[in-house]
């Protein structure tokens, strides 16, 4: 899927777990087959999961995760993979890795989800920007303060995908748009189909903390489009009123921009995140017809 990513197989993670964490050696080891791109994911018995990053890019997620997901997750209202080991690097993998906490739960289209998604969805945002975010740095890639280091990238990917003047005119009132002034917040900045858990048709998990940081708010709320509908995204809007139109118009460009990157990067590597990205540029086509 990406240019030197790193080979990963139940071998190896059975050697790793074996020679720093030998409490644990013996559990049947299964590949998870997901969505996600940078990490491969092993579950380890029944109630843990080894998280290996796969790419140069992502070797810093372990560490993060030992950093935010303790400090959140007591403040969600949905559960979240705990971290309780991290994992040395040594001659076989090259990079620190992670053992969490399993969580059940499976992903879901917006057609699976229940009629309550957009509140619980609204909930958790709601909770996640209100814990404490004083003195930390704006971490976030999604919801840095400005879009404009991102205009070459997305128009030459628009162009890509056919030079659709529609999205042009969007990525320049994007660009347009006053920014966020006010302090930053806590950001998952990856709440798309993947990293949702349902049980039941209801939101009960929010997986892989990887992207997560300090920014500007906008940068969660472009879940409105990353997998809600027109009707979804309504309500998702009226549970979160204090936000006004410019923050909901960079919401908009965060999902603008993931879609564009991602759908001729992954269109034959990933179709899941290559559907999400084709959902993304529907639903925001759909609103400029409107």
């Amino acid at each position: 899927m990406h240019e030197g990513e790193i080979a990963t197989d139940v071998s190896l993670v059975d050697s790793l777990v074996r020679s720093q964490f030998p409490r644990w050696q013996g559990l049947p080891i299964t590949k998870v087959e997901h969505g996600g791109t940078v990490n491969a994911i092993y579950r380890l018995g029944d109630e843990l999961a080894v998280r290996l990053p796969r790419i140069g890019r992502a070797s810093g997620e372990a560490e993060r995760d030992f950093d935010t997901v303790p400090r959140l997750a007591p403040h969600l209202p949905v559960a979240v993979p705990e971290p309780l080991e991290l994992g040395e690097p040594t001659e076989e993998y090259p990079y620190r890795w992670t053992v969490v906490r399993w969580l059940p739960g499976d992903i879901a289209t917006i057609g699976e989800a229940g009629e309550s998604t957009p509140v619980r969805l609204a909930e958790f945002v709601q909770a996640l920007q209100g814990i404490d975010a004083a003195g930390r740095p704006w971490t976030t890639r999604r919801g840095r303060r400005d879009h404009s280091g991102s205009d070459e990238q997305v128009r030459a990917c628009i162009a890509e995908l056919g030079g659709d003047p529609r999205l042009l005119a969007l990525w320049q009132e994007v660009l347009d748009a006053p920014r966020w002034h006010g302090p930053g917040r806590w950001l998952h900045a990856d709440l798309h189909r993947g990293n949702l858990l349902f049980t039941g048709g209801e939101l009960t998990g929010v997986i892989d903390w990887g992207a997560a940081g300090v920014g500007d708010p906008a940068g969660d709320l472009m879940t409105a489009w990353l997998f809600l509908d027109e009707r979804g995204r309504a309500r998702f809007r009226r549970e979160l009123r204090e936000f006004d139109d410019a923050t909901w118009l960079r919401a908009r460009g965060w999902a603008l921009e993931m879609a564009v990157v991602a759908l001729p990067y992954y269109r034959d590597t990933n179709p899941l995140l290559a559907g999400i990205a084709r959902h993304v540029l529907d639903q925001l086509l759909s609103e400029r017809a409107g």
